[in-house]
């Protein structure tokens, strides 16, 4: 809310109030009472326009009939004071009551209006439970008020009529307000607001009828009631939240909660407690019809209620809450049934899993994430035939069950569905475009439901395996790699235990001497049976099964260790940094800034001692991976972007993160010097980089002649085969102490 938007409500709400107060205040109903009374209620009429104008809401035509029907109440006041005051007359029935009655319809389409918004014709329950707590307080209003109005033969047809008219306008207000309260829709402060000030109307007014029926009006708490609705309402309009009020619902289901239950067990009893009340008071006038056709009613209301309770329920325990899709419940259950019906090979399915889905949800929050699910479940449904099988298992995860269908027909639904996703999605706004890895199955050879999803969701992880945004169909030597790989996560988690792994450190040089002046810090396994196992078997494994968060604190903390005592040692002052590579779900821990801090503070390594070398991949996206950058950034770490240029967002990352070294990837270095394209951009990423002021290092560096050339185009640092091979810590220290001594060893 703006500030000048704030300061009128809470103005309109304090000085109301007050107004309020001084009212109740005033002996009963004097004359000077019309200076607060109608005030009040034009000024609560400006308000609402006032609200509309400048929140401009999409369904306005709410609000002008809440203004109109206010205006025609404020007519009636000042027609009934005029009466009364000035004509010292009270008639009835009166001009007064006319616009008073004609305000009732207004008031009531506009309400009408709104729930239609919110409701968008799809909440069956909400209109039944409106339907039962209006008709039991119907059956109240018609026993005290409306009877004896039928049953006094004194009354003229015209008094008669609009006597009755009012509990008649008050049962369907009633009966709008129960449709407002039991209907979906955000409970937002514009929809209290305007609830409360209909909940007040409709008291106030039946309080009314109840005085002058028993008793004599004189004002109070009554008008009171009256002047307070008019107040909410101007405040309803006030609210930025109005302009949201009708937007229809994103869940439709009518939930029984513990005050939704409470009402409309008071509403059904209301019937058989009108026959005891009347039974007791006198037995000889029970109004057995109305009471009769009211407990019919209301048996048949809630009969319905429960068949559709029970419905919901059914379909509930079959259904996603979120998407509206099926669940793991139905998926188990329809393919048992196509298992039990066809062929297994006629039985396939297909496993999708949104690929880096979490980035959304860290960039954008999880509504968004929630919005881009449901677009999902539409695209897909939209992309398959009617009543195929469609189930979100949960989280980021759905599937497509073809049955029957042949092994070729699945592969064009697949293909069809997976052509469908990579067009740009609407979520709040945003236009995404997602990824996404799918995996499909056949039955063949198993009547087990469970075989089916898990073959389907091996093929999954073999899809992302390849590159993610792939299809992967199911095959032998598919769970012959995951039992492979499942035993090389154990060995490797034992591994990290039992001191199997070590670190070797690949010098970064300055050209054009070849002068040590950084390292770069690589792990390596050496397996106790099976030797030195390569870091293009493990680290993928590790990624997956989230050792390498594990593993890489653990890298951190030897580099960082032996980078003190290098510090501290005879060379340090050409050893100007150490590099640590760190993974994308390194980065998406929330704890890692801290983690990298303590191992700092722990080996009383200097920070801008420290590169952290990310890829661009692992923060293009932003979210919590970019955040954790950015905090190293404030510690005083050096950022790195490896393998630069080989991303999609190279040069746009270059905006959004706090880089310090540009890393050119090997595949530009390979052919530089020969005219070729790897040239040219060779040549763009050290003018960028310059520009920027940032340190560029050539990577993969083999030959004399590729290190000549990168410096004569710019390049002042390289890393490579030509200079060292990644060696121990102990041959690091030989070079140090060599280059002290002011021999060089690296060539």
């Amino acid at each position: 809310m703006t500030s000048k938007g704030d300061r009128l409500l809470r103005a309109w709400l304090a000085g109301g109030l007050l107004a309020v107060v001084v009212y109740c205040l005033l002996p009963a109903r004097p004359w000077y009472g019309v200076l607060i009374y109608e005030p009040l209620g034009f000024v609560s009429l400006i308000m609402i326009l006032v609200g509309v104008r400048r929140h401009r809401p999409a369904r306005r035509r709410i609000w002008y009939c809440i203004a109109a029907g206010q205006a025609l109440w404020v007519l009636g006041d000042v027609t009934f004071d005029f009466y009364d005051y000035v004509l010292h007359r009270s008639p009835f029935p009166s001009l007064a009551d006319v616009f008073y009655l004609a305000g009732y319809p207004v008031l009531m389409a506009g309400l009408f209006i709104l729930v239609r918004g919110r409701t968008a014709g799809r909440d069956r329950a909400g209109l039944i439970d409106a339907a039962v707590i209006a008709t039991g307080l119907g059956l109240v209003c018609w026993a005290f008020f409306m009877r004896p109005i039928v049953q006094d033969d004194s009354l003229s047809p015209v008094t008669a009529v609009i006597s009755l008219a009012y509990p008649v306008m008050d049962v369907v207000m009633i009966a709008m307000i129960a449709r407002l309260f039991t209907g979906p829709g955000a409970r937002t402060p514009s929809y209290r607001f305007l609830m409360a000030g209909a909940v007040l109307l409709t008291g106030s007014d039946i309080f009314f009828s109840a005085l002058n029926a028993f008793f004599t009006y004189d004002g109070g708490a009554t008008d009171a009631g009256f002047l307070l609705s008019y107040l909410l309402w101007g405040a309803a309009a006030l609210h930025p939240s109005m302009r949201s009020l009708s937007e229809p619902a994103t869940d439709h289901v009518a939930r029984l909660s513990r005050v939704r239950l409470a009402l409309l067990a008071a509403a059904s009893l209301l019937a058989p407690c009108l026959l005891l009340i009347q039974g007791l008071h006198d037995p000889r006038h029970v109004d057995w019809v109305a009471s009769g056709v009211g407990a019919v009613v209301l048996f048949l209301l809630v009969l319905v209620r429960m068949s559709g309770l029970v419905t919901l329920v059914q379909e509930q325990a079959t259904q996603d809450e979120l998407t509206r899709l099926g669940n793991r419940r139905l998926l188990h259950r329809e393919v048992e049934r196509a298992l039990a019906e066809l062929a297994p090979d006629q039985v396939q399915l297909a496993l999708i899993d949104l690929d880096d889905f979490k980035t959304v949800n860290d960039r954008l929050g999880y509504h968004v994430g929630d919005q881009l699910l449901t677009a999902v479940a539409g695209r897909l449904t939209e992309a398959t035939a009617p009543g195929t099988v469609l189930v979100r298992l949960g989280g980021d995860e759905f599937a497509v069950l073809l049955a029957p269908a042949t092994q070729p027909e699945a592969d064009a639904v697949v293909r069809e569905v997976a052509e469908a996703l990579r067009q740009p999605m609407c979520a709040d706004g945003h236009d995404l475009l997602i990824r996404a890895s799918i995996g499909v199955a056949d039955a063949a050879d198993t009547q087990e439901p469970r075989e089916l999803l898990r073959r389907a969701d091996v093929a999954m992880y073999a899809a992302k395996d390849n590159g993610k945004q792939r299809v992967a169909r199911y095959h032998l030597e598919m769970d012959l790699h995951s039992v492979e790989e499942v035993r090389l996560g154990a060995q490797l988690r034992h591994a990290i235990d039992a001191s199997e792994m070590h670190l070797v450190y690949q010098p970064i040089v300055e050209l054009p001497d070849g002068r040590m002046v950084g390292v770069e810090a690589l792990v390596r396994w050496q397996h106790p049976q099976h030797g030195l196992v390569s870091p293009g078997l493990f680290i993928p494994v590790a990624e997956r099964n989230g050792l390498i968060v594990t593993l890489g604190e653990w890298i951190l903390r030897e580099a960082c260790q032996q980078a003190a005592r290098w510090q501290n040692g005879p060379g340090s002052q050409h050893l100007r940094r150490i590099s640590v590579n760190v993974s994308a779900r390194q980065l998406r821990e929330p704890d890692f800034a801290a983690t990298v801090a303590g191992i700092l503070r722990a080996t009383g390594l200097e920070p801008e001692r420290l590169v952290v070398e990310v890829t661009e991949t692992a923060v293009f996206d932003g979210g919590a991976a970019l955040e954790s950058v950015w905090a190293l950034h404030r510690l005083g770490v050096t950022i790195a972007l490896d393998d630069f240029g080989t991303g999609h967002s190279s040069l746009g990352l270059l905006r959004t993160c706090p880089a310090n070294i540009l890393k050119v990837d090997k595949s530009f270095v390979d052919e530089v010097g020969g005219g070729s394209d790897q040239d040219v951009i060779a040549t763009a990423l050290i003018q960028i980089a310059g520009g920027l002021r940032l340190d560029a290092i050539a990577e993969g560096v083999e030959s004399a002649g590729q290190a000549d050339h990168l410096h004569r185009i710019g390049y002042r640092y390289a890393q490579g085969f030509h200079f060292a091979r990644p060696v121990p810590a102990a041959e690091i220290t030989e070079l140090l102490r060599a280059e002290a001594a002011g021999s060089l060893v690296v060539p």
